[in-house]
């Protein structure tokens, strides 16, 4: 893999992990009414940027790039409402290592499958190593004192796979869009956000004083995770268009480390030396992947 690849998801880790920080702290706002007000936001934040891309680009979309990107939008939808149920019912922790790797391990597949991608043995050993760790973070285990379970629990790990299989489906989905169909990545990347709030609108605008609550106690949380999200996503669709999915989607996982961090420092969240075991596993898998 290249090192501006490299660069590329390093650096998209550290606001992806950022902006899950800032969802997890919200999750408790219901996650039609957080979603629709993130991605309400960051179409207002990113439009001005889209609009100078297009006047200096002049992309030539054809049918089939729209149909990818109403339907990439289609995807993130559910991608949302299982990534902030999965954080009411979880630890950031816990979740998010799970979304993140089986999302990771997934895409590999399908980039090797569905796309005929073929990485080498190093970088397979390293494939490897990303579900071990993701394993041992969702394994549910019991502690020998008072607190209980310090895995999460089988609705937390069960909605964080969930939110895996999305991440799979749109991120080969948006491979084809910018490698195959020269979709700009950051068309691309901020269309989700323009078709969320179309959809979740039946829902969120029959309660406004709701929507309004949600704003007022989360504002924040919602614009710094309606910067990053997108910021996040077009970095990792820019390595896309010039790399394997099959490398991309597992190497961009190094988020987890973040995210387990984050969830311990932040969040006061425990199970911190299992998490970090099986981080350590996730971080020498795409250490592998890059090498091989």
């Amino acid at each position: 893999m290249s090192i501006t690849a490299i660069a590329l998801i390093l650096t998209a880790a550290i606001a992806h992990a950022t902006w899950n920080l800032l969802s997890k702290q919200a999750s408790t706002a219901g996650a039609a009414f957080f979603t629709w007000l993130l991605a309400a936001c960051s179409t207002v934040i990113y439009a001005p940027v889209i609009v100078i891309a297009m006047i200096l680009t002049h992309p030539h979309l054809t049918g089939l790039n729209w149909v990818f990107l109403i339907g990439t939008g289609m995807w993130h939808v559910g991608y949302f409402l299982f990534l902030l149920f999965g954080y009411r019912a979880g630890d950031l922790s816990a979740a998010y290592p799970i979304g993140r790797g089986s999302g990771a391990l997934l895409a590999a597949t399908g980039g090797i499958v569905l796309l005929g991608e073929r990485p080498g043995t190093v970088a397979v050993a390293g494939i490897a190593a990303i579900i071990a760790g993701v394993l041992v973070i969702g394994w549910p285990q019991r502690s020998t004192g008072d607190t209980g379970r310090t895995g999460p629990s089988s609705r937390a790990t069960s909605l964080a796979l969930m939110t895996g299989a999305f991440i799979a489906c749109y991120t080969l989905w948006d491979k084809y869009a910018v490698s195959d169909l020269h979709t700009p990545p950051i068309l691309q990347g901020c269309a989700a956000f323009a078709v969320i709030p179309i959809a979740f609108a039946p829902i969120v605008l029959r309660d406004r004083d709701r929507l309004g609550e949600v704003w007022r106690k989360f504002r924040p949380q919602i614009i710094g995770a309606a910067a990053l999200s997108p910021l996040a996503y077009i970095m990792i669709l820019v390595a896309l268009s010039f790399s394997a999915v099959s490398l991309v989607a597992p190497a961009r996982e190094v988020s987890v480390l973040i995210g387990i961090l984050l969830g311990r420092r932040l969040l006061g969240e425990q199970g911190l030396g299992r998490r970090l075991a099986a981080g350590a596993a996730i971080v020498a898998g795409i250490l592998a992947i890059a090498v091989g």
